[in-house]
């Protein structure tokens, strides 16, 4: 493991990968589910449809023991969590645990495959974990049931009565019309294929041939009219809404003695994290929340080498307005045999999500192609003040983030990949080193000689799970336990 040298102002707690005092054991039930009497499986998967807060029978896409839905305030949504019920092998813990994830991202990367589930992992070592699907990702509704579809804009296309014969668009409303955007989709696509010829200079025949990939995925978005057109949040929207709703839920069902929770984010989940510290500290309320792990973020990526700022041209509010949606997963799965074969014309994407030999070919096929959704175009302007000065800030503008994560009183371990390319170590601690020293712990993994660690290597990787994981409960048990 890498330290960077800032010890004169960040605490670093004890933890050795290799060290001979005992750590969390991996136990079996891990890596094969617990097996569980037809009593309990139909308690917990039965459908209450009078209640507004319900669990649902699974779909087979969800690999938890629970499917659970919460309605959002002030929305028409039902976001999904994901539970994942404690080991009775393992201790009893005070806290339960909340997982967040990326943008435009879904549960499937914490649960990605049975060797490498962070979910399993945690609820082994006998957390009561849950992965919030926020508004728009995974099984997430709005008004309606997806069944077995995993994208709602898939679950559209899908219904025997949106495609009929003989379609009229001129009988669209005004609001219909304003989404039917074929023109500005083929200006995205060509931005995307302008930035990508910058970072790497390769076979016109085959930017061609990506080009018409993409545009052909992305064809029957403007006809999915009627969910696109409620494609209508921010950061914003995930902070005030949806993460607060999962939380009273989550104490609701797991009763913790204090009402607080455990929390994990990854990427954007991270960033939520922090600002909801940051937004308690200012208003001097209590967050909630016990303590915070947080994954690859940072409120701040300004001065950072992030490789995002090479996607900050798709950001200009004019442009990207006039396109309402961005289809992060039907880009990604479109681009995914670009990256993965000869002539690799987008060889550059895969050290994007995880180092060399760090994933599978086909877990990082599933990661691509299963775990991204389509996001707001709002969404994405709100993340992108991230790399303006002064950091993230609120819709409003006026309020940054950052300048308040001091006042927060809640103990936060912040871990960094060595090779992380969108949220390198340095774009990590511009956020760290805002945290008063006690109660931060900041960790980057990796090393000269190997293991590195990208983007999503420190939550799915086998790596992760004998180096990241156990740092991570180390750090849980202290602080569920004081």
């Amino acid at each position: 493991m890498m330290l960077l040298p800032f010890q004169s102002i960040l605490h670093f707690d004890s933890f050795n990968p290799s060290r001979s005092d005992p750590v969390p054991e991996f136990p079996y039930s891990f890596r094969r589910r617990r097996s569980r009497s037809p009593a309990l499986t139909k308690a917990a998967f039965k459908r209450n449809v009078d209640n507004k807060n319900d669990k649902e029978k699974k779909p087979n896409i969800c690999t938890a023991d629970e499917l659970h839905y919460v309605h959002v305030d002030k929305s028409e949504w039902k976001v999904a969590l994901w539970r994942y019920l404690p080991s009775p092998q393992a201790p009893t813990r005070n806290h339960p645990l909340m997982l967040l994830s990326g943008v435009g991202t879904n549960a499937i990367a914490y649960d990605l495959s049975p060797e490498s589930s962070f979910a399993r992992f945690m609820c082994s070592q006998g957390y009561d974990t849950w992965i919030l699907e926020l508004r728009g990702a995974g099984l997430s509704t709005q008004g309606m049931d997806f069944g077995q579809y995993k994208d709602p804009l898939d679950s559209i296309s899908q219904r025997k009565d949106f495609y009929g014969k003989g379609t009229d668009y001129k009988s669209f409303s005004e609001t219909e019309k304003r989404y039917a955007f074929a023109s500005q989709i083929m200006d995205l696509i060509e931005k995307l294929v302008n930035i990508i010829e910058e970072v790497e200079r390769s076979s016109p025949v085959r930017a061609f041939d990506m080009q018409n990939s993409i545009s052909t995925a992305l064809k029957d978005i403007q006809k999915q009219l009627d969910l696109i057109a409620k494609y209508d949040w921010d950061f914003d929207n995930y902070l005030e809404e949806d993460v607060p709703a999962a939380m009273e839920y989550i104490k609701d069902e797991s009763e913790p003695k204090d009402g607080k929770l455990l929390a994990i984010g990854h990427s954007m989940g991270g960033i939520l994290l922090y600002a909801m510290l940051s937004r308690c500290g200012y208003e001097g309320k209590d967050s909630g929340l016990a303590a915070v792990t947080t994954l690859a973020s940072s409120l701040d990526y300004m001065s950072s080498r992030s490789s995002l700022k090479l996607l900050l041209p798709l950001a200009d509010p004019a442009q990207v307005l006039n396109v309402p949606v961005i289809p992060i997963g039907t880009l990604l799965a479109a681009a995914h045999p670009f990256a993965a074969n000869p002539p690799y014309l987008l060889s550059w994407l895969s050290p994007q999500i995880s180092a060399p030999d760090m994933l599978q070919p086909k877990l990082f096929q599933k990661l691509l192609t299963e775990n991204f959704e389509t996001v707001p175009a709002k969404l994405l302007l709100q993340l992108a003040t991230a790399f303006e000065e002064g950091g993230l800030c609120d819709r409003s503008g006026t309020f940054f983030y950052k300048n308040h994560l001091s006042k927060s009183n809640v103990p936060v371990l912040a871990i960094a990949g060595d090779q992380d390319l969108i949220c390198p170590p340095d774009a990590v601690y511009e956020t760290v080193k805002l945290i008063r020293e006690p109660l931060v712990t900041y960790k980057v993994f990796g090393e000269p000689g190997g293991p590195h660690f990208a983007h999503y290597d420190i939550v799915g990787a086998q790596r992760a799970v004998d180096l990241v994981y156990p740092c991570i409960i180390e750090f849980l048990n202290h602080h569920d336990a004081a």
